[in-house]
């Protein structure tokens, strides 16, 4: 097995999401949400060509940017990214809160292959409750599992904020958990943020419950791993075309993964930068010659968590490489 990098990653990775939100805040409220995802993810590979790594960009199936085979950091220690350069690209595009551009990483071969899954059911908590979450809590209702977590957290059922993605496919699940008298904090986009939120001790979410995409699952498996919570998934195919890709490929359609076996290994990391002002980071915002930037970096070796701003001189042809 790989030993983890001796230096922080995510400190050369955070890097590459101050690039992206630096470029991709510029195409915020313009209503063009597929160029502006072209610019943030040009803006990736140009970062990531000046941290220290070697290696190839593939794209995964819904088009965000992974790097595989051998990828290497100046340690000389393999390892696997996957980016998110716009975790909420209709948000940027149209002026809402809460857009950010994310990175994780872990040690080579850490990632579960699940292509060509596109989307998977997700269940994330902190470690507050990591102990009592159970398999169990994927089937069961949702009255259930929200029991569970009220007694993990000393709390009423209808004291809980479930974070679930706004879509037509969540809707019995929205009048299920709206029945216990639990609050929802309903979001069009940003499951990352979503598993972030819940997954943090001091977080103004107590759970997330759902279907969103695989890749953001991947990389919120890094964020949860690294801040101690537990997270539960499941391929949940969205069309005939998915499942049958599935089928073909051979991921097991019914296996309920841990943020374990989504992500081996202690040696993970997670940076993120917010575009837009967003209930986990400050957009970037624009003070004269100079803009600001505010960023999360986690590492799971260690459970270091850090939160930095940054200043930015505008006009500079590369990020800052210090």
């Amino acid at each position: 097995m790989n030993h983890c990098p001796s230096r922080n990653l995510g400190l050369d990775l955070v890097r590459v999401t101050e690039a992206v939100a630096l470029t991709a805040v510029r195409w915020m409220g313009l209503g063009r949400p597929n160029e502006a995802d072209h610019a943030a993810a040009q803006a990736a590979v140009q970062a990531l060509a000046t941290v220290g790594m070697e290696g190839r960009v593939n794209s995964t199936p819904t088009g965000h940017l992974m790097l595989l085979g051998d990828v290497s950091c100046s340690d000389g220690v393999p390892v696997d990214i996957i980016a998110d350069p716009v975790d909420g690209r209709a948000l940027l595009a149209y002026g809402f809160p809460g857009a950010i551009s994310v990175i994780a990483g872990a040690m080579s071969g850490g990632f579960r292959a699940l292509s060509p899954g596109v989307y998977m059911e997700k269940l994330v908590v902190n470690a507050q409750v990591a102990q009592a979450l159970v398999p169990e809590c994927m089937d069961a209702p949702a009255a259930w599992t929200l029991a569970l977590i009220a007694r993990a957290k000393s709390k009423q059922v209808g004291n809980l904020t479930v974070f679930v993605l706004d879509r037509p496919r969540h809707a019995d699940l929205i009048q299920e958990i709206r029945a216990t008298g639990a609050h929802i904090m309903l979001r069009t986009e940003g499951d990352i943020t979503g598993a972030l939120l819940a997954a943090s001790r001091s977080g103004s979410v107590d759970v997330l419950m759902g279907v969103g995409g695989v890749t953001e699952g991947l990389i919120s498996a890094c964020a949860v791993k690294a801040v101690g919570g537990a997270m539960l998934g499941r391929l949940a195919p969205q069309s005939e075309g998915e499942l049958h890709a599935i089928r073909e490929a051979g991921p097991d359609l019914g296996q309920i993964l841990t943020s374990e076996e989504l992500v081996a290994g202690d040696g993970v990391f997670f940076a993120c930068t917010g575009i837009t002002d967003g209930p986990l980071l400050s957009g970037v915002g624009y003070h004269g010659n100079r803009a600001t930037t505010n960023s999360m970096i986690l590492r799971g070796e260690t459970r270091t968590r850090r939160v930095i701003h940054a200043e930015h001189a505008l006009g500079m042809r590369a990020p800052d490489s210090g």
